[in-house]
């Protein structure tokens, strides 16, 4: 526990920082807060750099030779390590539901889903999938998005996120309780995971990262609306720092008129995600 109490103590003091990093005035529309840009597109720039050459070439080599339904097994397997946090995590929201059933597909998933390789917990029991994490708890407490920014290796982040990715290395229950060799098999799973996710969806961010008028900025559109739709969906709560109605998590661009009545949107087939804005 005294990991957990750093941890948090870590947070709470990069969160305070976070929180003084906001727009003095209101920013004009269509631009984003992002005060770290020239520093941004340097780190962008090595990104793309280690994606061409070392990436992008291990995940579709990854994707060719390892048999689907075993890509499947290792991404179960990392997904269902990462419940424990997800519970802690809705704790933390007040999302005492979803908490419960973060735990619930912790223990079906490890049990008769032979550690998660399979998913019963889906399959069988019909329950949600789980996602969540630090940042969004921060957002819940009222912490701001702070501004942009680019990691090294991680790619596009905010500086809230940042925070959230930080303490989440520390904090997942798993590590207070198995062996330093299988915590590392947790890490392990969820590289492959992510070569896996690269691999399969090689098409759609090559378009971005390769074909874009400007890969960074339409790396870092694409990854605030998403990250701004996740929070506006968990009903976390978020002001935005931007006039950009396509950037705004309450603005009518996410009001799907072809949602159900559980509020789930359902794909536009006409609408495009990943259309690049710069393009001429």
């Amino acid at each position: 526990m005294t990991k957990l109490r750093l941890s948090l103590g870590l947070a709470a003091m990069l969160a305070g920082l976070t929180a003084c990093n906001t727009p003095t005035e209101p920013l004009a529309p269509g631009e984003v807060f992002d005060p770290y840009e020239s520093v941004n597109r340097d780190i962008h720039s090595v990104n793309r750099g280690l994606d061409r050459a070392i990436v992008r070439p291990v995940a579709l080599g990854y994707v060719a030779v390892i048999p689907d339904p075993v890509q499947i097994a290792v991404a179960n397997f990392a997904e269902n390590l990462g419940n424990p946090s997800h519970a802690v995590d809705y704790l933390l929201q007040g999302n005492f539901r979803m908490a419960g059933v973060a735990a619930g597909r912790f223990v079906i998933n490890s049990t008769i889903g032979l550690l998660g390789i399979v998913d019963p917990a889906t399959t069988e029991f019909n329950m949600p999938q789980a996602d969540t994490d630090f940042g969004q708890t921060l957002a819940a407490w009222g912490v701001p998005e702070g501004a942009y920014q680019e990691l090294p290796v991680f790619g596009p982040s905010t500086e809230r996120a940042t925070v959230g990715l930080i303490v989440a290395l520390f904090t997942n229950p798993v590590s207070f309780t198995l062996t330093t060799p299988l915590n590392n098999t947790r890490f392990v799973a969820e590289a492959f995971r992510t070569l896996g996710d690269r691999g399969n969806f090689s098409d759609t961010v090559d378009s971005v990262l390769y074909e874009s008028a400007d890969s960074y900025a339409q790396s870092r559109l694409i990854y605030l609306q998403n990250r701004r739709f996740e929070l506006n969906r968990n009903n976390l709560g978020d002001t935005p720092t931007t006039g950009d109605p396509s950037l705004d998590p309450y603005g009518d661009v996410f009001d799907d008129p072809y949602s159900n009545a559980a509020g789930d949107p359902y794909i536009d087939p006409y609408d495009d995600p990943y259309e690049d804005p710069y393009a001429e």
